[in-house]
């Protein structure tokens, strides 16, 4: 079993920056990914790392801008977020795989409650 808790979230100016933390307790081997839900909108992919770090994924519309990461000696994935944009704005989860399969929602076993990111124009 294992636990994700995400902080971090927060009302930023767009071209603002944030940096989301997921602390997990229990079995931590697994690949992270962070994903978000704006309202009306489906939960969309965001990034993953593997349980290693030495594999990533990001989607097209943060790549650049959005950079994953995890300290595994604190049992902590980050993402920080730079030159947030209106269209940012959603809840934030991280989940947790046992596959590699990055963007597939349906792989995750674990799931955080989810932070707000909001990003005002």
């Amino acid at each position: 079993q294992v636990q994700l808790v995400e902080t971090g979230g927060g009302l930023v100016q767009a071209g603002g920056s944030l940096r989301l933390s997921c602390a997990a307790s229990g079995r931590t081997f697994y690949q992270m990914g962070w994903f978000r839900q704006a309202p009306g909108k489906e939960r969309e992919f965001v990034a993953g790392i593997s349980w290693i770090g030495s594999s990533t994924d990001y989607a097209d519309s943060v790549k650049g801008r959005f950079t994953i990461s995890r300290d595994n000696g604190k049992n902590t994935v980050y993402l920080q977020m730079n030159r947030l944009k209106p269209e940012d704005t959603a809840v934030y989860y991280c989940a947790a795989q046992s596959a590699y399969v990055y963007r597939r929602l349906r792989e995750y076993d674990y799931w955080g409650q989810g932070t707000q990111v909001t990003v005002s124009s």
